[in-house]
């Protein structure tokens, strides 16, 4: 596909220099300098406009920022240029598989496999990482692709180090790990591949220190490679997250380290962008304001600079700013560019603009049809991503301690959802904390058709004794829940569950009994109720244990004589 020149010296020693801005462009791009490698490749193209690579590297990084047309654009033109238009075809081909139109990608691909020569293996390269960054990722056709690029050339450090990529997208991390190995032994300068031999070790068992040291060796051998201070950043951060007793000390790092990998790129729109992702991550929401404040002021229509202005104006307590921010954002972007998050923040935005206190320190809705909505939106948030529910417990327990009883049982029945939940346990038993209390503050009417919720409520608590057959609460609350569903069957449940919570606070000792007389009269005196029908000797024995424990129990008394 090259065509053979005859040129002379003057165009020799251009086009050397030529080839050497170009590797100027490649670092520049795998140090994360996108700004400076677009200015590199910007000025290339100006200086010679018939070499089709350079149209491709420039349309490439714009794909890196998610700016599509823009890589559209220089992909279509470097097509039509003399020297190494293939490139850019392999570029549209990505575009097409970020839309779905795998056959036209794939068309794209065989188009210039079919023209390369024995030597080419660049180009396969590229389709292969075509196929790895897509939105609609194949890692398996990229497997493909790259071993084809490594028969071709077995000492290609590229294609190791993206048939290393392609291998982690696989999830096949034990040959990712040779491919990079193999890519740093074929070329020791290529510090990406170590990097990713450490970032493979920080997910394998939370091995944190080992993965520092990895980046620590090479800052040794470059200094000033950013990516090496963005993935220590990183580990810090999920170190933190790991070990919360380390979190302020570990978290003070990520944020120093991720300084000083803004220091190192550029201080563009986009690596502001990968910044405030950062702080999101990092709860730093007022570094995060300002850094979306900076962003707006160097690109005021850009719309993901909303979502930043959105999470930081909730968390710092100005709600009407938030949903004004997240609203717009939603409005302007297209749907799949909306995150659990953003219906998360937005319906947190939307529940704290309206809830309020009367004069007697009364939590109130101000605002009913906006209330139900941040409802809508919180759960539209686990409809996008399941794993969000991890942050429902702090939620619910939130409005379970403003006595929205009703909303928190909404939460927490989103977030038993997920069997995965690290808050399973305590959700299920909320939730049935929930579903009662909200139950009590119902009418008669409203009560008689509560029911369904009330056997939500039974479930969940019988999830909570799987897990600790112990939890006396949970066996307390399972049989209030059954006496208010009054069927026969949920009265005998009741009295098992009262009779379980019995013999567990009786285990523990007179301090825990003690502790719980009122609930233990309650379990006696309700339990004796169901026995006078069932079982007249049970009942006497159980009225007999409420006056040993309060000895001038009306309600018991009269019961004895009557049985009596």
């Amino acid at each position: 596909m090259k065509e053979l020149k005859i040129i002379g010296l003057s165009l020799l020693v251009f086009g050397t220099a030529n080839a050497q801005d170009a590797e100027q462009a490649l670092k520049a791009i795998d140090a994360e300098q996108y700004q400076k490698a677009k200015t590199i490749l910007k000025s290339l193209i100006a200086s010679d406009s018939d070499e089709g690579r350079n149209y491709f590297l420039l349309g490439d990084v714009y794909l890196k920022q998610t700016e599509q047309d823009s890589a559209a654009m220089y992909f279509n033109k470097g097509v039509k240029v003399k020297h190494d238009p293939e490139y850019n075809t392999i570029g549209l081909g990505q575009i097409d598989l970020n839309k779905g139109n795998t056959s036209a990608a794939e068309a794209k691909f065989k188009a210039v496999k079919d023209e390369l020569r024995r030597k080419d293996v660049e180009q396969l390269i590229y389709i292969g990482r075509a196929y790895i960054e897509s939105d609609n990722p194949d890692y398996k056709k990229a497997i493909a692709v790259l071993n084809q690029a490594i028969e071709k050339d077995s000492q290609s450090a590229q294609a190791y180090l993206s048939l290393g990529d392609a291998y982690v997208g696989d999830k096949n991390y034990n040959e990712a790990y040779k491919a990079y190995r193999t890519a740093s032994n074929l070329d020791s300068s290529l510090l990406r591949a170590d990097i990713q031999l450490g970032v493979i070790t920080k997910n394998t068992g939370a091995a944190f220190p080992e993965a520092v040291a990895a980046f620590n060796k090479v800052i040794a051998k470059d200094a000033n490679y950013g990516p090496a201070y963005r993935e220590l950043a990183e580990t810090y951060y999920l170190w933190g997250a790991y070990e919360p007793k380390k979190y302020n000390e570990n978290i003070k790092k990520a944020l120093e380290y991720y300084e000083k990998y803004m220091t190192l790129t550029d201080y563009s729109l986009n690596s502001r962008m990968r910044h405030a992702d950062f702080l999101v991550l990092a709860g730093d929401y007022k570094a995060l304001e300002e850094e979306a404040n900076k962003m707006q002021q160097l690109d005021k229509v850009n719309p993901r600079i909303l979502r930043y202005l959105a999470y930081s104006a909730y968390e710092n307590g100005n709600y009407e700013q938030s949903i004004k921010a997240m609203t717009d954002f939603i409005s302007k972007v297209e749907p799949k560019r909306v995150i659990a998050r953003d219906y998360l923040y937005l319906g947190l935005a939307e529940m704290a603009s309206v809830i309020s206190e009367d004069e007697q320190g009364n939590t109130i809705i101000t605002d009913q049809t906006v209330f139900d909505k941040a409802i809508t939106d919180i759960k539209a948030s686990a409809e996008k991503d399941i794993e969000i529910t991890n942050q429902f417990n702090a939620i619910g327990k939130k409005l379970f301690g403003q006595k929205l009883y009703g909303p928190a049982s909404v939460v927490f029945e989103v977030a038993t959802t997920n069997p995965d939940n690290r808050n399973l346990f305590y959700d299920n038993f909320y939730l049935a904390y929930s579903i009662y209390f909200d139950h009590l503050n119902k009418s008669p009417e409203a009560q008689a058709e509560n029911v369904e919720q009330l056997q939500k409520a039974d479930v969940a608590l019988d999830y909570v004794i799987k897990l600790s057959p112990d939890a006396q609460d949970a066996f307390l609350y399972k049989a209030r829940v059954n006496q208010r569903i009054k069927t026969d069957e949920s009265y005998q449940k009741m009295v098992e569950a009262y009779n379980e919570y019995i013999r567990i606070v009786a285990e523990k000792g007179d301090a825990e009994v003690a502790k719980q007389k009122a609930n233990l009269i309650e379990a006696y005196s309700n339990a004796a109720s169901y026995y006078a029908v069932t079982e007249k000797e049970k009942a006497i024995e159980y009225y007999n244990k409420v006056l040993e424990l309060d000895p001038n129990d009306g309600y018991a008394k009269g019961e004895l004589e009557r049985l009596q």
